[in-house]
């Protein structure tokens, strides 16, 4: 028997890194966790949302078998708990009254005590859980050892029924477990919406987010405290598993407060996180799919080499190859530059001529080509063929592909179907070229916590410099075709993050045919987006999760 508490009660926060759908792995890791945490005195942990399959499990959910995994997986291990040490709190799905539900497990004394579903199912940008889950009733706290713990799940507390609900039927301490992914200015939108609660509620707050990369989503922790004052009470640090274990004390006037706990501050700095969750997102598709290193074109242009920089600082110089596949296009100052990025990040570079099978396409196609004039048929040839023998060295040895089409390439489809969009995972996938330029600065001066590469400049600043070109043809650059980066990159902010209409887009100081002439370019490319491999979100709507537009679409904005 587990004694009641009555004036301390010792919490670890469990911000820590699962796998969907790895059942057996992240019990594992429960079990890991509960032990150390059993050393620290602590009573009880508190995990992230759904850990026990990993967030977000999507339709795997939907299959009965691992319904049934993951609800044997919380009950075996509740037996566990009888040894007299930490209680457990743990996310799992749960199938009841053949109901399915986001649900949240207390485990303590060697059984389950108690299990609250989640109310509020977001169904919007990445979040699509009304179509999995249903909702579950309005809770009421749970009871841990004398102690009413209230248990909103993610959701719930962005609006104030829940935790109204939980304070009203008497709740001492709000636990909030969360699978919050990262996107740029996230981290002040939780803040507000739990200090919101704490001043609606009186309650203590302590936030439990999961840190992970998840296909397209990158969660980064940042888990916090606020006492009932909304004084933060306990911060843990971005992009870093951590167990965070924090005292809590009953006052005078029977109310808790957290005495004790970590403070770690968080960056401002946009670039820096923007950054560590391209590295991030990029370490954990990798490994948790089992790829032993990556290969990539490395072109001397700016946008592989922000890739080569990112993998090295995510896997290490070691497993990261390497391949400048020149053509009579490529300028000498290419071949310079992209062997002083490869000398610079310290990885393994070799030199891949394509001539050879780029002529032999040509030749085979001039029967069929005769009497029509060279035009981007050729240009994407030559994309297809880099493509094709980057795909091959991956087939004969085993790396990923990465694929390093920015942001700016993907909105318009300046990028070629099955040459350099082929790859399994794309770091850059939601960074526009001027934030590329920008992050490249920013790598340049900085080595980001957890980061596996070099200090000083891994990105020559020729690369920098220089203008922008897919070297495709004579004196090529992408202004040929493109607005000035500076432009475009507004112009898709409006169309893309924003919804703008037209008119206003044009009254910020745009040219009309020029909003006109992008915005064709964005509805025309989403068949190539729907074919381009997953990549790191890092904005609050990118491409895929948050923006579904049909192939198929001939509206065009009237006020343009």
């Amino acid at each position: 028997m587990t004694a009641n508490l009555s004036s301390e009660l010792i919490i670890a926060a469990a911000q820590i890194n699962p796998i969907v759908g790895d059942v057996e792995g992240n019990i594992a890791r429960v079990r890991d966790v509960r032990a150390e945490a059993a050393g620290k005195g602590t009573h009880l942990i508190a995990f992230p949302e759904l850990f026990i399959a990993g967030y977000p499990p999507e339709d795997l959910v939907l299959k009965p078998a691992f319904q049934t995994a993951c609800r044997d997986a919380v009950e075996a291990f509740a037996k566990e708990t009888a040894d007299g040490g930490p209680g457990v709190l743990i996310g799992t799905p749960w199938l009841e009254d053949d109901r399915l539900y986001n649900s949240y497990a207390l485990l303590d004394g060697g059984e389950r005590k108690a299990v609250r579903h989640k109310v509020e199912l977001p169904n919007y940008g990445p979040f699509d859980e009304k179509r999995v889950f249903e909702p579950g009733p309005l809770p009421g706290p749970v009871n841990f050892r004398g102690i009413r713990l209230g248990i909103p799940i993610c959701e719930d507390i962005w609006t104030d029924e829940v935790p109204e609900c939980l304070m009203e039927t008497g709740a001492e301490i709000l636990i909030v477990p969360n699978g919050s992914p990262y996107w740029r200015g996230k981290w002040d939108e939780r803040l507000n919406v739990v200090v919101a609660r704490v001043t609606e509620t009186d309650l203590p707050i302590l936030y439990v987010n999961q840190m992970c990369g998840q296909d397209e989503l990158v969660f980064e922790g940042a888990s916090f405290a606020l006492n009932g004052d909304r004084s933060l009470a306990m911060q843990c640090p971005a992009f870093e598993e951590m167990l965070a274990i924090t005292t809590w004390q009953r006052q005078a006037d029977e109310t808790w407060r957290c005495v004790d706990a970590p403070i770690h501050a968080l960056t401002a700095d946009v670039d820096e996180t923007d950054y560590c969750a391209c590295m991030l997102g990029l370490r954990d598709y990798v490994n948790k799919n089992g790829f032993k290193s990556v290969v990539l074109g490395l072109s001397g242009g700016i946008d592989s080499a922000i890739c080569a920089a990112i993998a090295v600082d995510a896997l290490g110089s070691e497993r990261v190859r390497t391949i400048m596949m020149p053509y009579e296009y490529t300028s000498s100052a290419s071949l310079r530059d992209a062997e002083a990025c490869a000398a610079a990040l310290g990885v393994r570079y070799e030199t891949v001529p394509v001539h050879a099978p780029v002529e032999g396409f040509m030749d085979a196609l001039k029967p069929l080509f005769n009497g029509a004039e060279p035009d981007i048929t050729e240009e994407n040839i030559q994309s297809r063929v880099r493509g094709t023998l980057l795909m091959a060295v991956s087939n004969k040895f085993g790396p990923m592909v990465v694929t390093t089409g920015n942001k700016s390439e993907n909105s318009v489809g300046y990028a070629t179907l099955y040459g350099d969009m082929n790859g399994g995972f794309n770091p850059i996938k939601d960074v526009y070229k001027t934030e590329v330029y920008r992050l490249a600065r920013w790598r340049n001066q900085n080595v980001p916590k957890g980061a596996l590469g070099p200090g000083g400049e891994v990105i020559p600043a020729s690369i920098i410099q220089k203008a922008p070109s897919a070297e495709l043809r004579p004196d090529q650059t992408d202004q040929d075709s493109l607005p000035d980066y500076d432009v475009l990159d507004d112009i898709l902010f409006c169309l893309v993050e924003n919804e703008m209409p037209a008119s206003e887009i044009v009254a910020r100081g745009h040219d009309v045919e020029t909003v006109k002439k992008v915005e064709r370019m964005l509805y025309i490319a989403e068949y190539k987006r729907r074919q381009a491999a997953p990549g790191v979100k890092i904005s609050k709507k990118n491409f895929g999760r948050d923006r579904r537009y049909p192939i198929t679409n001939k509206f065009r904005d009237p006020a343009a």
